[in-house]
Formats: C-alpha cells, sequence, structure tokens
C-alpha cells in the first residue's frame, strides 16, 4: 500500500502519458504570443466551474499532497478514494503570485509590442517615400536614355539610306551594262553553239565515214576564232559578276543593318513611351539577370560606319568597271564571217562525195537481195523433203516395234524383218543427207545476209552521213547574228 501523495512509478512499466490537453505555465508562454494567438480544443464542458478551462495542469494517479498532507496522512486509502475530485480541485490550482506575475506579463508585452509597431509604421511610411522617390528618379533617368538613344538610332537610319540608296542605282547600272555584254556574249555564242553542233553530230557518223576530212578541219578553226573573240568578254562578265556581287554583298549588310536599326527603333520607342499606366507591362522574372548584349555603343557606331565606308568603296570600283565594258562592246565580226563562209564550202563538198557513194552501195545492196531469195526457196525445198521422209521412218520403226510383241518362237528373224531394218537404216540415212545439205544451203544464207547486212550498214552510214552534213549541219547554219546583235544591242 503506497503512503498518499507518493508516485506510482513502482506501479507502472513506464510513466503515465502526458494528456493531450495539458497547458503549461503562464511563464512558459509568454514568447508564443509574440507570433501568434494560441487556440486550444475545450475536450470538456463548459459547465463545470470547478474545472476551469486554462491555464491549469492534470494530476496524476496519485499527486503529492505538499503542505495539505497531514490530513490526508490520517485518512487511509479506502477512505480518499471517493473524494478524488475534491483533491484534484485543491492541487491543480495556480497561487496568487502566478495569477500576478502572468497579468504583469502580459501587459509589459503588450507595451513593448504596440512601440514596436508604431515605430514599425513610422520607419515603413518614410522608406516608402523616399524609394518611391529613387524609383521615380530612376524610372526618368531610363526613359531619358532610351530617348537619346531612339535619337541615335534615327541617325544612322538616315545615313544607311541614304548609302543604301546610292548603293542600289549602282548596282542597277552595272546590271544594265552587264546584260548588254551578256547579250553580245551570247549572240557570239550561237556561231560558237553552232559550231559545235556540227562537231558534236558528226560525232555520230558511223564506222569508215569517221573521216577527219576539210569540214571538220574548218569547224576546229571556226571554234578557234570565235573563242577568241568572246575571251575578253568572258573575262569581262567574270569581272562584272564579282563585282555585282561584292555590291550586292555591300548592299545586303546595309539592308541588313537597317531592318536591325528599324526593329531597334521600333523596340527602343516602344520602351521610351511605355509609362506605369500603359498596356501590356508585365513581371519577367530574371531578365535582369540576363546580358546577352554583344556590343557597346563605340563598336555599335564603328559598325554602321564601316558598312557605309565598303558600300562607297565599291561603288567607285563598280563605276570604273562600267566604263572597260562600254569600250569592250565594240568588237569586230569579219573573222566569224570569213570563217564561216569557209565552214560551209568545205559541207558542200563532202555532201557531193558522200551522195555518189551511197548510190554505189545502193546497186550491189540489189544483187545480193536477190540471190537471198533463191537460196530461201532453196531452204524451203530441203525442209520440206525432209519433212516427207519422216513419215516414211516413222512407218518402218512404228512395224519394226509392233513386230518385237510377236510371242514366244514367233519372234523370227524372217525376211520381212531385215528388210524393215534395212529400210529404217535407208530413211535416215537419207534425211541426214537432206539434213546436211540444208546445213549448207543455210550457211550460205548466212554469209549472203551477212553481206547484205554489211552493205546496208554502210548504205545506213552513208546515209547518216549525209543526214548529218546536209540536213543537221547545214540547216543550223542557214543563219548568222547581225554587228548590231553581236555588240549587244538587240
Amino acid at each position: 500500500m503506497e503512503p498518499v501523495g507518493s508516485t506510482l512509478t513502482s506501479t507502472y512499466a513506464r510513466p503515465p502519458p502526458t494528456p493531450t490537453n495539458f497547458l503549461p505555465a503562464i511563464g512558459t508562454l509568454t514568447s508564443s504570443y509574440r507570433d501568434r494567438f494560441p487556440h486550444y480544443n475545450l475536450t470538456h464542458s463548459l459547465s463545470l466551474p470547478w474545472k476551469p478551462s486554462t491555464y491549469y495542469k492534470v494530476a496524476s494517479n496519485l499527486p503529492t499532497l505538499g503542505p495539505y498532507c497531514t490530513r490526508a496522512q490520517r485518512l487511509g486509502e479506502s477512505t480518499m478514494l471517493p473524494f478524488v475530485s475534491n483533491r484534484t480541485t485543491l492541487f491543480t490550482r495556480y497561487t496568487p503570485d502566478d495569477w500576478y506575475r502572468s497579468n504583469l506579463t502580459n501587459y509589459k508585452e503588450s507595451n513593448t509590442s504596440r512601440h514596436n509597431s508604431e515605430r514599425l509604421r513610422v520607419d515603413t511610411s518614410r522608406l516608402i517615400q523616399d524609394k518611391y522617390q529613387q524609383t521615380r528618379k530612376t524610372q526618368t533617368d531610363s526613359t531619358q536614355n532610351l530617348g537619346e538613344r531612339v535619337n541615335d538610332i534615327g541617325f544612322w537610319k538616315s545615313e544607311i539610306t541614304h548609302e543604301l540608296d546610292e548603293m542600289i542605282g549602282e548596282t542597277n547600272a552595272l546590271t544594265d551594262i552587264k546584260k548588254r555584254l551578256e547579250r553580245a556574249l551570247m549572240e557570239t555564242e550561237a556561231p560558237l553553239q553552232v559550231a559545235r553542233e556540227c562537231l558534236f553530230h558528226r560525232e555520230k557518223r558511223m564506222g569508215i565515214d569517221l573521216v577527219h576530212d576539210e569540214a571538220e578541219k574548218e569547224l576546229l578553226t571556226e571554234i578557234d576564232v570565235i573563242l577568241c573573240c568572246q575571251e575578253r568578254m568572258k573575262l569581262h562578265l567574270d569581272k562584272a559578276i564579282a563585282q555585282l556581287a561584292s555590291n550586292r554583298a555591300a548592299q545586303h549588310e546595309l539592308e541588313k543593318d537597317l531592318s536591325d536599326k528599324q526593329a531597334a527603333y521600333r523596340i527602343d520607342d516602344k520602351c521610351h513611351h511605355l509609362r506605369n499606366t500603359s498596356d501590356g507591362i508585365s513581371y519577367f522574372r530574371g531578365v535582369e539577370r540576363v546580358d546577352a548584349t554583344v556590343s557597346v555603343p563605340e563598336s555599335w557606331a564603328k559598325f554602321t560606319d564601316d558598312n557605309i565606308l565598303r558600300s562607297q568603296s565599291e561603288r567607285a570600283t563598280s563605276a570604273k568597271l562600267r566604263d572597260e565594258i562600254e569600250n569592250l562592246l565594240v568588237v569586230t565580226v569579219n573573222e566569224m564571217w570569213n570563217q564561216f563562209n569557209k565552214v560551209n564550202l568545205a559541207f558542200t563538198n563532202r555532201i557531193a562525195e558522200s551522195a555518189d557513194a551511197k548510190n554505189k552501195i545502193q546497186v550491189h545492196l540489189s544483187k545480193t537481195l536477190q540471190e537471198i531469195f533463191q537460196t530461201e526457196k532453196s531452204i524451203e525445198s530441203i525442209k520440206k523433203a525432209i519433212k516427207e521422209k519422216s513419215a516414211f521412218l516413222k512407218v518402218a520403226q512404228t512395224r519394226l516395234d509392233e513386230r518385237t510383241r510377236r510371242p514366244n518362237i514367233e519372234l523370227c528373224r524372217d525376211m520381212a524383218q531385215l528388210r524393215l531394218v534395212n529400210e529404217v537404216y535407208e530413211v535416215d540415212d537419207t534425211i541426214q543427207t537432206l539434213q546436211q545439205r540444208l546445213r549448207d544451203a543455210e550457211d550460205t544464207l548466212q554469209s549472203l545476209v551477212h553481206n547484205k547486212a554489211t552493205l546496208e550498214h554502210d548504205l545506213a552510214v552513208k546515209a547518216n552521213s549525209l543526214y548529218i552534213d546536209q540536213e543537221k549541219c547545214m540547216g543550223m547554219r542557214k543563219t548568222f547574228p547581225t554587228t548590231l546583235r553581236l555588240v549587244g544591242f538587240c
């Protein structure tokens, strides 16, 4: 039996758990009131005045009685059990000193909180005013800088636009003179192409007609003459093309720079006119930490100045080249005309020779065709004879085959048997002789056909050569460009 007021740690395997509605003393809650107002769930009825809802501790099963234990010691355990509520009432109350200390603590903390709050409000009001003025000044400076930047961009835009107009004019003038040079070169290209086409078509001549004749020599000479006339034109045309490429490159840089400046002008002008009340403003978190710039004001201005200087240099070079091309366009065409006539005369002589050879081949071909016809008739008669002998051979062999089915002693080697055997050999020998004659006739026919093919091939070669020289080559050489067209005026 434990005395009243002693603990029961020896009775339990572990200390009793702390109740969930345990509230600490007021002194331990001082710091928590600064942050938030405590909230506790009421798990007991408010109709029990003997158990207050705040600032109390739950007594253990056998609490220590302290100064009031004298009376409790006179009472037995069986006597105290019915008065648990009275014992709880006595030993869960705070002392008056705790109550006064709690009130004083609350008053002090209230004063401190109000003082801190008032000081914070004053400091906050002053900070708001200072930051507002600083922010307005910063925004004004940014707006002024943006306005100056817009003016700088506008100046360089006007410079680029002026130079771009000048470059476009020079490029158009060089393009026009280049087109004249191309037309002149194109007109000289026509006789050259005709001569090359003639050589190309004459390469299609077959067999023995692939002759390096006079016409071919004159064609090669004509090509050399035309190439000499075109050499300087192509040289200056290449220069013009290269210069146009340089002009367009400079123009492209100017256009790109102008496009970039127009875009920058629109963006900076929009930024310059943005206000706190403008539409479209929003938060862009972290944008101030992104540095995508690639130039400084000095390099920015130098870039545009270099583009303008490059354009001016290319314009001067282009004007000088135009003068050279104007002088080059005065060329002579007498050499090309003279060589053109020589080639035509050589073609006329060659055509006459080819036509005579073609007529002689046709005579021999007609005779060969007649002989082929006769040989083919002979082959047909041999084949007919072989076919007729095949029927006799079939009859004799069938008779022999049937006689092999005679029974027993009837298989007699009689006169009929011997005659049938001789008949088979005789007919077979006849067929073999006719087949040999057929092969000889076919060989002769093949020889005639081969000769015919040779004559026909030679005839086709001559006809092809005549067609190439007379129809294709001379047909292409019926026209020749005039002098005005050769200098690029037409």
